[in-house]
């Protein structure tokens, strides 16, 4: 399984969670045959630079707009401000989208790292991100 992802969607990942620091950003993105084709930024409820939550009401709206648009939801994004690109125990928890890729960007440091993972009961396995210009 990989998700392949424009460079201008991948830099408006890089630039939300840049402008949400030092609180974690997150957010939605919309693929289409594993490709992505759509960024959907959402608040993160908790405000909070050590977790995420999706507001749900921008959760509801988003979902709704992929599934009107008949993409997928092919991965839930967030943030590390303070720690490497992995899931930690929270997130691992918190995987409630099996079907879905989880990426996270890591912007503790100045060189900015962005992986994707499956998390399937509770079973992490990192995925090929792949970038194009």
């Amino acid at each position: 399984m990989s998700m392949r992802i424009g460079r201008d969607l991948y830099d408006d990942i890089v630039a939300h969670a840049r402008e949400e620091a030092p609180d974690e950003c997150c957010g939605m993105i919309a693929t289409r045959d594993g490709v992505a084709v759509a960024v959907h930024r959402a608040e993160n409820a908790a405000h909070s630079p050590l977790r995420y939550e999706i507001n749900p009401k921008d959760q509801y709206r988003i979902e709704l707009a992929i599934d009107d648009a008949g993409l997928d939801l092919g991965a839930i994004y967030h943030s590390h401000t303070r720690s490497d690109p992995y899931p930690s125990q929270t997130d691992i928890n918190l995987a409630f989208h099996p079907d879905a890729l989880y990426v996270i960007v890591g912007v503790a440091t100045q060189e900015t790292v962005m992986r994707a993972f499956k998390i399937v009961q509770r079973k992490v396995s990192e995925v090929t991100l792949e970038i194009y210009e």
